[in-house]
């Protein structure tokens, strides 16, 4: 591929997640990444900020989903309705044509402590947005902050059943049926 070519980005992140699973992210450098998606380094850097990132391109795109489609539910919603609100807003970017680049990701970044860390910290930064916009509708402590850690549990969950090879359902049905699961589950606390 030359490098006027388009969709830089993407190209980058295919050729990252090639390599991280032939040789080890660890193994693996900024400069290899560019040359095998045809690109500079200079290129790399101006798409990411290091090579982490490359696995979690999206985290602010993510997180507005949320906070919207938590703001976009009927003001009568439940705090867990406005929750599923939010999960049907992120289906969007979980389409079958990403299945299969999730699907290589995610051994990646389970093999590699750096980059779990790194997952942690996507995840709370989602729980955040979606208690955030908890609060802007006026749902209090602590419904708003429970709220926010069942729709990020749904959410993991909904993933990693996803990306399941044996998986073939949408997205969007698999985190109705985990959001629902959360529901059973918290009433069988009492």
């Amino acid at each position: 591929m030359g490098r006027w070519e388009p969709n830089a980005r993407q190209r980058l992140e295919r050729a990252a997640l090639d390599l991280f699973t032939e040789r080890g992210y660890d193994q693996t450098t900024v400069a290899e990444i560019a040359e095998h998606a045809g690109l500079t380094k200079r290129t790399f850097f101006r798409y990411f900020a290091d090579k982490r990132e490359v696995l979690f391109g999206g985290q602010e795109e993510l997180t507005r989903l949320f906070s919207e489609g938590i703001a976009g539910t009927p003001a009568g919603a439940t705090p867990l309705e406005a929750v599923g609100g939010a999960l049907d807003a992120v289906a969007a970017v979980f389409t079958s044509e990403r299945l299969a680049q999730a699907r290589a990701r995610q051994p990646v970044v389970a093999a590699n402590s750096e980059l779990l860390e790194r997952e942690l910290l996507k995840r709370t930064k989602m729980v955040q947005a979606m208690h955030d916009a908890l609060a802007a509708r006026g749902v209090s402590e602590p419904t708003a902050r429970v709220a926010a850690e069942l729709g990020c549990l749904a959410f993991g969950t909904t993933f990693h059943r996803w990306i399941d090879t044996s998986n073939q359902r949408e997205f969007g049905a698999l985190a109705d049926e985990a959001l629902t699961e959360l529901r059973t589950a918290t009433a069988a606390l009492d």
